[in-house]
C-alpha cells in the first residue's frame, strides 16, 4: 500500500492532466483520476513493466474515460460530456513553459487556448498532453500509438501554428 501511495504522489498530476484534456472539466477529471488509481490498485499485478508507470496509468485512465463517455451517452445526460478535448477550464498553462517565447506568455491565455482549441487532431491532443499533462514525447507517442519522434514533430508543428497566429493577432492589434 505504501508503494501505491508513492505512485499516486508521483503520477496523479500527470493522470489528472491527461483526463482534463479529455473531459475539459476539472471536477470530472478529478473523479476519473480517483477511479483510475482505484483500478490501478486492483490491477497492479497485471503491470508487466513493458511501459513506464505513467503510460500504464494513462492507458487505464483512457479506458475509464471511454466508459464514462459511454455511460453518459446512455443516460442522455444533459451535462456537457465532450469527446472533443478542446476547450476546457485549463489553468494558466503557458506560464513556466520555456518552449514559449516571452510574447506568447504575455498574450492573454484565453486567446492562446482558443487557438489551441482550433487545431486539428492529433495536433491538439498532442499539445494538450505535453502542455497540460506534462507528458514526455515518448509517453505521448506510446499513448497515441506513434513514435517519440512523431510526437516531437507534431508538437513542434502545433507550436509553430500557435506562434504564427499570435504574431498575426499582435500585428492586427498594433494597427
Amino acid at each position: 500500500m505504501d508503494s501505491m501511495e508513492r505512485i499516486y504522489s508521483m503520477h496523479a498530476k500527470t493522470v489528472y492532466g491527461f483526463l482534463l484534456t479529455r473531459t475539459g472539466n476539472p471536477d470530472t477529471a478529478e473523479e476519473l483520476t480517483q477511479e483510475t488509481f482505484c483500478r490501478a490498485l486492483k490491477q497492479v499485478n497485471r503491470f508487466r513493466g513493458d511501459s513506464s508507470v505513467s503510460t500504464w496509468l494513462c492507458g487505464i485512465a483512457k479506458n475509464v474515460w471511454l466508459e464514462y463517455v459511454k455511460k453518459a451517452k446512455r443516460r442522455n445526460d444533459s451535462e456537457s460530456v465532450r469527446e472533443d478535448p478542446g476547450a476546457g477550464e485549463a489553468a494558466d498553462w503557458a506560464a513556466g513553459h520555456s518552449l514559449w517565447d516571452s510574447y506568447m506568455i504575455k498574450w492573454e491565455n484565453m486567446e492562446i487556448l482558443k487557438i489551441l482549441h482550433s487545431l486539428k487532431e492529433p495536433v491538439r491532443e498532442t499539445m494538450y498532453l505535453r502542455l497540460i499533462g506534462n507528458l514526455t514525447f515518448a509517453q505521448i507517442g506510446e499513448i497515441m500509438g506513434r513514435s517519440e519522434n512523431w510526437a516531437r514533430v507534431t508538437f513542434y508543428r502545433g507550436k509553430e501554428t500557435i506562434m504564427k497566429e499570435v504574431k498575426g493577432h499582435e500585428r492586427q492589434d498594433s494597427m
